[in-house]
Formats: C-alpha cells, sequence, structure tokens
C-alpha cells in the first residue's frame, strides 16, 4: 500500500471532495474488513462475508460523513470503524434475528455495535498454530485458550482484541468504547493477567516446547 497522508484527504473530504472521502474508505478497508472477521458470528461464515459488510458500510459512511464534520469527539478512523461495527450488527440480526437474541448472543457496547466472540478470539491465538508436529495440540489448546477468554468481561475481551489483534493504541481503544484511557489500560493489563496462563502454553508449544 502506497502512504497516505491522511490530514490533507481529511480536510479534502470535509469540503465536499466525494473522491477524498472515498479514498480514505479504501484506506481502511483492509483493517476494517479484519475488524469485522473477528466479531462475525460463527454461524453466519458461510452467508456473510467480511467484506461484504465493509462495502454495506461505505453507504452508510457516506450518508452520515457530514454528521462525523460536526462532531469533535471521534477521530475519523475510530468513526469509521464504528459505522462498520453498526453495519455488521444488523447484518447479523438480519440473519440471526429472534435466535440470536433468544441466545443473547447480540452485544450492546458503543452504538449497538457488535463485539468480538471469544471464539474468534481464540481462533485468531490459535492462527500461528499450523505445523503438522502442533496440530495433535491445536484442539487442546484452543480450548484452553477459549476457556481464558470466556471468562473475560465482554469488554475486556474487546480491549484484548482492539489493542493485540487490530493495533488499535490505547487513547483510540477509549474512544472507540466511549471510557477513560486510564480505563481502557488497566482493563488491558488485568485481561492479560488473567489470559497470560493459557497464552504462555501457547507460545511455548509456538517455540517449539512442550505446553
Amino acid at each position: 500500500m502506497q502512504p497516505v497522508d491522511l490530514p490533507p484527504l481529511v480536510d479534502r473530504a470535509r469540503s465536499g471532495d466525494a473522491a477524498a472521502l472515498d479514498a480514505l474508505f479504501r484506506h481502511f478497508e483492509p483493517q476494517l474488513v479484519r475488524m469485522v472477521d473477528l466479531r462475525l458470528d460463527a454461524s453466519l461464515r458461510r452467508r456473510l462475508d467480511p467484506s461484504d459488510v465493509v462495502q454495506e458500510s461505505w453507504v452508510e459512511v457516506v450518508r452520515r460523513f457530514p454528521e462525523w464534520c460536526r462532531q469533535t469527539e471521534l477521530p475519523f478512523h475510530v468513526w469509521l470503524r464504528l459505522i462498520a461495527a453498526q453495519s455488521l450488527a444488523q447484518a447479523q440480526r438480519r440473519h440471526l434475528g429472534a435466535r440470536m437474541r433468544d441466545a443473547q448472543r447480540e452485544i450492546q457496547l458503543h452504538h449497538s455495535r457488535a463485539s468480538v466472540t471469544a471464539g474468534n478470539a481464540a481462533d485468531a491465538f490459535i492462527a500461528s498454530i499450523t505445523s503438522p508436529s502442533q496440530a495433535a495440540q491445536r484442539e487442546e489448546l484452543r480450548a484452553h485458550v477459549l476457556a481464558a477468554l470466556e471468562e473475560l468481561d465482554e469488554i475486556d475481551r474487546e480491549i484484548v482484541a482492539l489493542r493485540h489483534f487490530e493495533g488499535l493504541s490505547n487513547e483510540d481503544v477509549a474512544a472507540e468504547l466511549s471510557i477513560t484511557p486510564d480505563a481502557a489500560s488497566k482493563r488491558f493489563l488485568r485481561a492479560l493477567l488473567r489470559l497470560r496462563p493459557a497464552l504462555e502454553a501457547l507460545a511455548s508449544v509456538d517455540s517449539g516446547g512442550r505446553a
């Protein structure tokens, strides 16, 4: 990807340059696809493609961009992520309907956005275990990591995903979840401490040791 000078693009988009807004969206599109993939319900993976969900969010981005221009709280990339997360939540509601509500699988965080699932987070942690010699341990390790993730508060699991898998700064995490940076930092450290035994076992196998 070619380097993009984002502030001038944002200024041009604010002034009504549709091509600049499109360029901004395309710049962040891979990150948005990754974000949606981490939050997509496992039962919908054959019916919903993360890229399609992100493309659907483009309509809302265009429609609501003037709304973002009038606010001062959220950086553009954080606002963009929230729009994509809302689009995912709406898509999952359409496909899962009452079953989703009855199972209490619809996570309510900020702006009715979808949240990362423990299963998807466990899969992301286990993704490094790929060699044939490690395959036999893969499911056992996944179960261990999954159990640790399920013990976290949903917001703490979300913070781990935002920081560890998506590379957001602590300040961006705080803005996205409408909490203070201090609270975001403390929650992240607390979550890592609770995950530490499972992640150490995973690191041992990944480095060739025994879990």
